[in-house]
């Protein structure tokens, strides 16, 4: 039995190899490279080590993680050949994603003795936001849940009619108060939907707000506050939703919505267009948050749930 027929059907093994590809073959075959004929490690393998993970936008804080972990591993279990190697970096980067609640689950259900579930759903313009919401809704409905999609983005031109058509896709009831209202209102009144007709989930969408917008990171506090007035607790999820294609200004992303507001998961989508899912790394444990979801694919089944070992297996397959 492989290690991906223990959580992954064959169909999701190619989907995550496939939409990996890009980083594979420009920042793990490097790696692979630097390993080969080695027979310890020195200084040329750990900087020309730094310089391939630094260049897939890992990060420097990570990278200075990673390779202090490796010395120490390696100076404990003696590195003999370049099989090793690997199998120990392999085994230094699962236990970093490991360290931030990041789960090796396949699923999509949510915590019993929570009904409804509510997620707030946050990111800026561009990165999928909107896309993903409508994936994860079609997840949800497939097992059995009943959602509703509040339409929270009120500003951006279409906003409103794309989650529409997103909601008839997945199976999803649909809450709106149409283009330029107040959004907080909005997401106070899908909370109120959700409990009177009884569903199990409610994703709320917000404007692809401008991180660099002080007023914009007000305005997501006040939404979430509005959630919390109308049911305490709640929102019981707010995923943060980044581009893996923009490496660095994904993380810089990140640190502005972290700060307006406590984030609990990370969605990181377009990883099939992108050669430096390094990001992965440098993302996770930066800021402590668990990758929830990945995108590998534009397709509905292609948003997975996000396993770390079955993540780095195929990075390094």
């Amino acid at each position: 039995m492989s290690f991906f027929s223990k959580f992954f059907s064959k169909e999701k093994e190619e989907d995550l190899n496939k939409g990996l590809e890009k980083t594979k073959e420009s920042f793990f075959s490097q790696i692979s490279k630097a390993v080969a004929g080695k027979s310890k490690v020195d200084i040329e393998f750990l900087d020309e080590l730094e310089s391939i993970l630094i260049s897939a936008d890992v990060g420097l804080e990570t990278t200075v993680k990673i390779i202090d972990r490796l010395e120490e591993k390696v100076s404990i279990d003696k590195y003999l050949n370049a099989d090793e190697l690997n199998t120990i970096l392999k085994n230094v980067i699962i236990d970093i994603l490991e360290e931030n609640n990041t789960r090796d689950i396949d699923d999509f259900d949510i915590p019993s003795g929570i009904n409804p579930y509510i997620i707030l759903v946050v990111g800026v313009n561009g990165v999928g936001k909107t896309t993903t919401i409508g994936k994860i809704a079609y997840k949800y409905n497939k097992s059995g849940k009943n959602l509703v999609l509040g339409a929270g983005d009120t500003f951006r031109a279409a906003a409103v009619d794309q989650l529409k058509i997103w909601a008839g896709r997945s199976g999803a009831h649909f809450y709106s108060k149409g283009m330029n209202t107040d959004p907080a209102a909005v997401a106070y009144e899908t909370t109120q939907y959700a409990m009177n007709n009884h569903m199990d989930v409610a994703i709320i969408d917000t404007a692809g707000r401008l991180h660099t917008k002080k007023q914009l990171m007000e305005e997501l506090t006040k939404i979430k506050k509005s959630i919390e007035k109308k049911l305490p607790g709640a929102p019981h999820e707010v995923l943060l939703v980044l581009d893996a294609t923009t490496g660095q200004n994904a993380i810089e992303q990140a640190k502005h919505f972290t700060a307006a507001t406590d984030v609990t998961a990370i969605a990181l989508t377009k990883l099939d267009g992108s050669a430096k899912g390094g990001v992965v790394l440098g993302i996770s444990d930066q800021f402590k948050i668990p990758i929830k979801y990945i995108g590998v694919g534009e397709g509905m089944e292609q948003l997975q749930v996000f396993n770390r070992k079955a993540f780095v297996e195929s990075l390094f397959a």
